[in-house]
């Protein structure tokens, strides 16, 4: 009868909660300044506000709708 070996080292881990564990430290952003951004970056984010104008042009726009503040307008 064949005995099987394994390489396998059996270790301990402890596991512990991330609400038991000890808060770690922070690191310090003062004094780093403005991140630089590529065109590409501040392209996307132009058209990300503009979107999220638009959208919220429309909902004001359905809000007042549905409040019957445009009835005349019809």
């Amino acid at each position: 009868m064949a005995t099987m070996q394994s390489s396998y080292s059996s270790e301990y881990f402890r596991v512990v909660h991330p609400l038991h564990d000890e808060p770690e430290a922070k690191r310090e952003s003062e004094g780093l300044g403005p991140i630089e951004m590529t065109p590409a970056v501040r392209i996307s984010l132009i058209v990300l506000r503009a979107y999220l104008l638009a959208m919220g042009g429309m909902l004001l726009y359905h809000v007042l709708d549905l409040a019957g503040v445009f009835h005349h307008v019809r």
